[in-house]
């Protein structure tokens, strides 16, 4: 992005604060959250208009245009007053003619040059909302993605964007060209006869009132209608990755119900938003006919009685049928300004939300060689404030130590490690990494010391190089070999069509649960970090691989911290130190032998 995007975008509004986290120089498009459409009307108005060198040029090209369009009528009804004076020569008529041509293409060229900046603004108005958007994903909190349906936020970010920048392209140039023509030809109207320019402006001020009255029942219309687009959105896709579990159960009837319901709904919406919006063009039609009907009567009349030349009623003519057409052509863009201005709300509003939390400003840099010594000490955490999880939490993890980490659903086992990755923040207490304080570190700090291996796989569409070096870009193609045969991925590699360069795509959809477990696994091995997170890393395999990847994990676990989730406790029994949650609270911790003797929850649990 150049610095002239960067600052294109700079006052569309504050950003929130974000500490240290990186920002894109389209992140400054975020803000407060949007009161209404002027608000947002309001943020884009100003975007577009930071780049003012563009914009000062494509006003002045449009007053040319402009001028050039307004001009022509009156040079035109000079040419058939020659027509019909007794100066009339062909070569003086020719002549006249030709200026009027010269007008008109001059006119048409100016017109043509101001539409091409206005999209080339807006086209990049919309890359950096785009970058804006993928940025903000990255500082929003895991909270907030759980309470968010997927295709609801997809929607925000390909659909609301898309219609956004697509109505405003089609209405940014028509609509400085429509004041501009509206002015221009007044002027000319004004300046040729006074009582017909009043009736011009009679049918302008008519025009202007139905438009604000209509305008105003449809918008709400129209944010309903994308409300409604982001609701079948998130149904579709949550019907597309169930696939498999709609038709195990037979819930296709079921599924198929609600998606003709919310389908309907969005029907109605839409057509409510368009009828209102499609009554504007045809009143202000009706209205310009009348001014049309009106000022050739009295112009004829004027005519007449030689208060007015032919020539200047003939100019008139096409000056009603010119300010009448900007006007006709209001309703079908106050149909687009509205649809974009409900768009951009919803886009604002996924920009505008609430961020994680800054990093610390005094924030300090792990030493080079990281123990992996873990401390939680009296920490407390909720995720919401009247439903109590953690209470006054503390354990140690030593460095080279293995923790196992179990109980019964619902225990907290997860969240534990989420704190520890400060995915959350604690409300109180201190979790430490070596002595220091995690909250004194860059979230990118403490992370490059942590490899995590989650339940659920993860592959993106690449190749299978490509996805176990997912957290060492620099890694060469004889480290990656090594990892992938410790984990037991290369056994299947070569079984694939282009080895390691097969290219996995729809979540390595042909492969196996197991096989994509075992290459996230491999992943976290080449990150080679002193900190090992593996939540349910085995849940997913048969037990001959389980035993493979437990023998594996012996050996990388030597000199590194390990956390590890497991309901299977037959592979924790060798643990360090085993720690039992229950309803967010450590409740024993020990070895299994000490703690199989309390006979207490982990002695339950084993039975």
């Amino acid at each position: 992005m150049t610095g002239k995007e960067d600052r294109q975008l700079e006052a569309v509004a504050k950003p929130q604060d974000s500490g240290s986290n990186p920002k894109t120089p389209a992140d400054s498009i975020g803000g407060a959250k949007p009161k209404d459409a002027r608000d947002a009307a309001r943020r884009i108005w100003t975007a577009l208009g930071r780049n003012r060198k563009t914009l000062i040029l494509t006003f002045v090209l449009g007053v040319f245009s402009v001028a050039g369009s307004s001009i022509g009528p009156w040079q035109l009804g000079l040419a058939t007053n020659l027509l019909i004076s007794d100066d009339y020569t062909l070569p003086a008529l020719i002549r006249q003619l030709l200026i009027v041509a010269v007008i008109y293409i001059l006119a048409s060229g100016f017109n043509l040059l101001q539409a091409w900046l206005i999209n080339d603004l807006v086209q990049n108005m919309g890359r950096n909302l785009r970058e804006a958007a993928q940025a903000k994903l990255t500082r929003v909190p895991l909270r907030w993605f759980d309470s968010q349906p997927r295709g609801e936020v997809l929607s925000r970010f390909t659909n609301d964007i898309d219609n956004m920048v697509q109505n405003l392209q089609q209405v940014a140039s028509q609509a400085m060209l429509m004041l501009m023509t509206v002015i221009g030809v007044l002027a000319m109207m004004l300046l040729l006869s006074v009582p017909l320019a009043a009736v011009a402006l009679i049918a302008i001020a008519i025009s202007l009132g139905i438009t604000r009255v209509i305008t105003r029942a449809a918008q709400p219309k129209y944010t309903e209608q994308w409300r409604e687009t982001g609701h079948l959105n998130a149904l579709v896709e949550e019907t597309f990755t169930g696939q498999a579990l709609i038709r195990v159960y037979g819930a296709r009837d079921r599924v198929d119900q609600v998606f003709s319901e919310k389908n309907d709904t969005l029907t109605t919406v839409s057509m409510r938003a368009q009828i209102l919006a499609s009554l504007i063009q045809p009143t202000t039609m009706f209205v310009t006919n009348l001014a049309y009907i009106a000022v050739v009567v009295l112009g004829a009349f004027q005519v007449l009685s030689g208060r007015l030349s032919l020539g200047v009623l003939q100019a008139f003519i096409q000056y009603i049928r010119q300010i009448g057409q900007p006007i006709s052509q209001l309703g079908s863009m106050v149909a687009q300004v509205q649809s974009a201005l409900a768009s951009a709300e919803r886009v604002f509003e996924l920009l505008d939300a609430p961020e994680m939390s800054s990093d610390s400003k005094e924030e300090k840099q792990l030493e080079t060689s990281v123990a992996g010594h873990v401390r939680f000490e009296h920490v407390s955490f909720r995720y919401l404030p009247d439903q109590p999880l953690f209470e006054d939490v503390s354990l140690e993890a030593k460095p080279g130590q293995m923790l196992a980490i179990v109980g019964p659903t619902g225990a907290g086992k997860t969240t534990l490690v989420n704190l520890l990755m400060r995915f959350y923040d604690i409300d109180s207490g201190t979790i430490s990494l070596d002595g220091m304080d995690i909250a004194l570190l860059s979230r990118t700090e403490l992370r490059r010391a942590i490899a995590m291996v989650l339940q659920d796989t993860w592959l993106f569409t690449g190749t299978v190089h490509d996805n176990i070096a997912y957290g060492r870009a620099d890694a060469s193609r004889e480290q990656v070999i090594a990892a992938a045969r410790r984990c037991h991925v290369d056994d299947f590699v070569h079984t694939l069509s282009d080895g390691y360069d097969t290219v996995l795509e729809n979540g390595g959809g042909g492969l196996s649960q197991g096989q994509r477990q075992l290459m996230t696994i491999a992943r976290a091995f080449l990150l080679d970090a002193p900190i090992l997170i593996l939540d349910e890393a085995t849940s997913s395999v048969d037990t001959r691989t389980e035993m493979q990847i437990q023998e594996a994990m012996a050996e990388l676990r030597q000199g590194r911290t390990s956390f590890v989730i497991a309901h299977r406790l037959s592979t924790i029994r060798d643990a360090d130190m085993i720690v039992y949650m229950e309803n967010g609270n450590v409740l024993e911790t020990g070895t299994h032998e000490q703690l199989m003797d309390v006979k207490g929850g982990y002695w339950r649990l084993q039975n």
